[in-house]
C-alpha cells in the first residue's frame, strides 16, 4: 500500500521541481559496449580467482604426494625401530587430572571474558 502523502507530493509539482527532475535525470551514455567488456572482465578475473587456489592446490599435491609417502614411510620405520621404554614418558611428567579440569575451566572463563569485552 503506497501512502497518500508520497502520492499528493506526486501530484502537486510546480515548474521548478519538473525542471528538477528533467535537469538531474541521469541519461545512457553512449560507451560503445564498454561497460558490458569492463564487467565481463571483472567477472571473468573473479572466476579465475576462485579457480586458482583450487587447482594449485591439486596440482601441488600430485606433485608432493611421492615425497610425502616416502617421507611417512620413513617416519614409521622410524616408530617402529623406537623401542618402547624410550617412547614412554615417567609417571611425574604427566599432568593430574585436577590441573587438566582447572586449565579446561580457565580456558573456558578467559574464552567467556574475550566474548563479554568484544561487545
Amino acid at each position: 500500500m503506497i501512502s497518500k502523502i508520497i502520492n499528493m507530493a506526486d501530484r502537486i509539482k510546480d515548474a521548478e521541481d519538473r525542471f528538477l527532475e528533467s535537469v538531474l535525470r541521469p541519461e545512457s551514455i553512449a560507451d560503445d559496449g564498454f561497460s558490458e567488456r569492463v564487467v565481463s572482465m571483472i567477472r571473468r578475473r573473479i572466476w579465475l580467482r576462485r579457480l586458482t587456489l583450487p587447482i594449485a592446490t591439486l596440482i601441488g599435491g600430485t606433485v608432493a604426494y611421492k615425497p610425502v609417502y616416502a617421507l611417512a614411510l620413513a617416519a614409521s620405520r622410524v616408530l617402529t625401530a623406537v623401542s618402547a621404554p624410550v617412547v614412554e614418558l615417567p609417571a611425574p611428567w604427566l599432568p593430574q587430572l585436577q590441573t587438566i579440569v582447572f586449565g579446561a575451566v580457565l580456558l573456558i572463563v578467559a574464552l567467556l571474558a574475550a566474548l563479554l569485552a568484544a561487545d
